[in-house]
């Protein structure tokens, strides 16, 4: 079965075509740290062409290829960026990376696709071992209480439509959930309804598994990588974590 982000990579950049709130901090944090920075799940380019703009030489970590071609499509179309942008295609469980990062970025519910406590350990110990003695570390999740305290229905939920950027056709994205509670994995099937020029409907179905972290877990994690918590935030805008805040932006140091 194709992976998800295989399934996906064509409508990728359309369904996220307005995601910019969490530039702003990246783009605070990488004035404060400096560069290099490396995005690990760096997808079809989005943080890694924003901060190169900025003037930071800047490394991605991409698992799957079909987005990672996305990512090199947009560097090859950006050529003034060509000496400031590197991506590497692999496992940031298995890569071997030689540059030591002042600025380390997993954004956008990455680290949910890393399910075992082994994984969880094992990437956040690479991290640690890429960071620089005085470098920073950015891991943005949701915040798994508000997940938590919803009405599992498994019942088909219209999350939103979009228009495809490449075909102009409308996308209607909709999801069946079902949240595993005592595992914190919740079990997604994503289905994308096309509507073509023709009145045609093309369906893709991608499921997906997630895993959702608690604020005390991931201090205990940090901790047995020899990280440590510095910061935690509610959203992009530095509010603070609290119960009803949409995110979980954890900011990490050396311990």
């Amino acid at each position: 079965m194709a992976s998800f982000y295989s399934t996906i990579s064509y409508l990728y950049d359309s369904e996220h075509a307005e995601k910019t709130e969490d530039l702003a901090l990246y783009s605070d944090f990488a004035a404060e740290c400096g560069d290099p920075i490396l995005i690990i799940g760096s997808g079809t380019g989005r943080i890694v062409l924003f901060l190169a703009d900025e003037g930071y030489n800047v490394h991605g970590v991409e698992v799957e290829k079909a987005m990672l071609e996305k990512a090199q499509a947009k560097l090859d179309g950006s050529p003034h960026l060509a000496d400031k942008v590197t991506f590497f295609h692999g496992d940031a469980l298995r890569m071997d990376l030689l540059t030591k990062y002042k600025l380390i970025i997993v954004p956008y519910n990455t680290l949910m696709h890393f399910h075992s406590q082994e994984a969880h350990l094992g990437l956040l110990k690479r991290i640690k071992g890429w960071l620089a003695p005085e470098g920073m570390i950015i891991i943005d999740l949701p915040n798994a209480g508000e997940a938590f305290a919803g009405m599992d229905t498994e019942t088909l939920t219209l999350e939103r439509t979009f228009v495809d950027q490449e075909t102009g056709n409308l996308i209607m994205q909709q999801s069946v959930s079902r949240l595993d509670r005592a595992e914190q994995i919740m079990y997604v099937t994503w289905i994308y309804d096309e509507i073509s020029s023709d009145n045609l409907l093309y369906r893709t179905v991608a499921p997906m598994v997630i895993r959702y972290f608690f604020l005390p877990e991931m201090r205990l994690l940090l901790t047995a990588a020899g990280l440590t918590l510095d910061e935690v935030y509610g959203d992009f805008d530095d509010s603070p974590f609290e119960d009803g805040a949409p995110r979980m932006i954890v900011i990490a140091r050396h311990a």
